[in-house]
């Protein structure tokens, strides 16, 4: 048999719930149940006009969000761009961001390297406020 690992996203737990950020946002987290060792991946579905509550950076992990469907806003530092479906962003791992659903919602798959299991993650609570 192979090496390789099948997973199904939507059936990965839930995390939002845990946090108080649901019905608004369902991010699943498949770093572990994939068994990746030197990347991340997640999936976020955000809820029409919903924008997370917090901004994040790493040290050391850049990461790239893929819009599956929908449309999106992501605060990069001190700018916001605009994101359509298949739109892909890199962003490295020293820039602020923060991402706010469009008026049909999105689904983002983001995607990480190195992994390092979110031990070089800064939160930036309120980050982006109107």
């Amino acid at each position: 048999m192979g090496d390789f690992t099948r997973v199904n996203l939507k059936e990965v737990e839930d995390l939002a719930p845990r946090f108080g950020l649901s019905p608004g946002l369902e991010s699943r987290f498949a770093r572990v149940a994939l068994g990746l060792r030197n990347s991340g991946l997640s999936y976020f579905r955000i809820a029409p006009d919903f924008r997370t509550p917090f901004g994040h950076r790493h040290t050391d992990q850049e990461e790239i969000y893929l819009v599956v469907s929908g449309s999106a806003r992501a605060r990069l530092d001190d700018e916001v761009i605009e994101l359509k479906a298949w739109d892909a962003l890199r962003v490295p791992p020293e820039t602020a961001r923060c991402l706010e659903a469009g008026p049909e919602g999105a689904e983002i798959l983001a995607f990480g390297a190195p992994s390092n299991e979110n031990r070089d993650v800064v939160p930036l609570p309120d980050w982006w406020s109107d």
